[in-house]
């Protein structure tokens, strides 16, 4: 598979990865921990919840991804959009518009 040049490119590829809704289920979860992790890092001024954060943040994507998928986690091979990635599907989740993002990329 050629390397992916765009972000563009990389949604729908993430997005199916990304297929199974438990999987997706834990990276909402994995993402909401993480983010509730780096706010008590800046309320409290404590850098132990930075480590925390990555801990909550991987892991159930991780097990997402290496138990429910059965695939690879793109962050091994494009970190940045994936965590790009993460965040807006986070918030596409959170608002009910991630539906029609799945169907597209589902239909490429």
């Amino acid at each position: 598979m050629e390397r992916i040049q765009t972000f563009e490119e990389f949604w729908p590829y993430y997005l199916n990865e990304h297929r199974n809704p438990l999987n997706r289920a834990l990276h909402f979860v994995g993402t909401a921990g993480a983010i509730a992790a780096v706010t008590t890092a800046a309320v409290t001024l404590n850098p132990l919840f930075i480590p925390a954060a990555l801990v909550m943040g991987y892991g159930p994507a991780w097990i997402g991804h290496f138990i429910v998928e059965r695939n690879r986690p793109a962050t091994f091979t494009y970190p940045t959009w994936s965590l790009i990635a993460d965040f807006k599907m986070f918030g596409l989740t959170l608002t009910g518009r991630l539906g029609p993002h799945l169907e597209r990329a589902a239909a490429q």
